[in-house]
């Protein structure tokens, strides 16, 4: 098949398009590089069925494709809030052109959503069918209510156009070809102990979040893609639930580092708890992530420490 990947050069999409690569698909690389970066496709620009193109799904695009993962968007805190209009219109405009390009072509779609779609949650752990608890005008809005104008746009394409749809909420994901200075918790404690600097640690280092290793994630995606059903959201993450403070204190051990931990205020609308209810993932997809936390983590700081001394 032909398949377009937004924000293909970007963490988890040059991941996906690898995947593809393998599978025999002809794969359309698509991205602004805002934060994706060339070095992350370098590898597959020799094959003939890659393509890597620049461009912003907040303009339409016309290409003729049978699969489009949507995966364009800043996902962390530093890069999405450094300009939150053009977030919130790469999420709302991109669904629409992307969405306009499958309407056309009859090709299916699978949306890169959330787990920020359930804001700092009151229920935990969460289920799909759970609505959130978001501040819709606070600092994170722009990428938290971008995903879920998203999500709406997916569902009212679906219903009224009957444009085949895939929808995955994501929940925290880390390995290899992170950005260095994405802001995001493992990027950060990894960077920062490899240089032996402070690990900066938001809040008392009690707040929870669940860590999915990025190959278990685009299995997840992959599998999703295929599933012949039109499905709507779908958690995708890993439900072995680590505080913050084991999760630096077992980046401390990986890497050998001498650094401190230092307390620093918690950001605004932080999340306390983040806990993905797989149950649905499990039983549509037959899928559960493989990877312990301290081999995803093994493997992310050889990439880390690998960049850093080529840097």
């Amino acid at each position: 098949m032909r398949v377009l990947v937004t924000g293909g050069a970007g963490f988890l999409g040059s991941h996906l398009c690898d995947l593809l690569i393998k599978q025999g698909h002809e794969v359309i690389c698509l991205d602004n590089f805002f934060t994706g970066q060339r070095s992350n496709v370098e590898h597959l620009l020799d094959y003939k069925r890659f393509e890597l193109l620049r461009h912003d799904i907040t303009e339409p695009i016309l290409l003729e494709v049978d699969r489009v993962y949507n995966l364009a968007c800043p996902a962390s805190p530093i890069h999405y809030q450094h300009n939150p209009v053009k977030t919130i219109k790469t999420n709302v405009m991109g669904a629409i052109n992307m969405l306009g390009l499958c309407r056309r072509t009859k090709a299916r779609i699978l949306q890169a959503s959330t787990s920020e779609v359930y804001g700092d949650p009151q229920v935990h752990p969460q289920n799909e069918s759970y609505w959130g608890h978001v501040n819709p005008i606070g600092i994170r809005s722009c990428y938290d209510e971008g995903k879920r104008v998203a999500e709406t746009l997916f569902m009212d394409y679906h219903r009224q156009n009957e444009v085949d749809i895939r929808i995955a909420r994501i929940f925290n994901t880390y390995g290899p070809r992170m950005h260095p200075s994405d802001g995001r918790v493992v990027s950060n404690f990894i960077v920062q102990a490899l240089r032996n600097e402070d690990i900066s640690l938001f809040g008392d280092g009690k707040q929870t979040r669940s860590f999915c290793y990025v190959d278990d994630l685009i299995r997840a995606l992959n599998l999703m893609m295929e599933q012949e059903q039109s499905i709507g959201p779908v958690n995708v993450g890993n439900p072995i639930e680590f505080s913050i403070m084991e999760l630096a204190n077992l980046v401390l051990e990986i890497t050998g580092s001498s650094s401190k931990i230092v307390f620093m205020p918690v950001p605004e609308d932080d999340p306390q708890q983040r806990q993905p209810d797989i149950s649905l993932a499990k039983d549509l997809l037959k899928w559960k992530p493989c990877t312990q936390l301290r081999k995803g983590l093994e493997q992310t700081v050889a990439y880390f420490e690998q960049l850093l001394t080529k840097n």
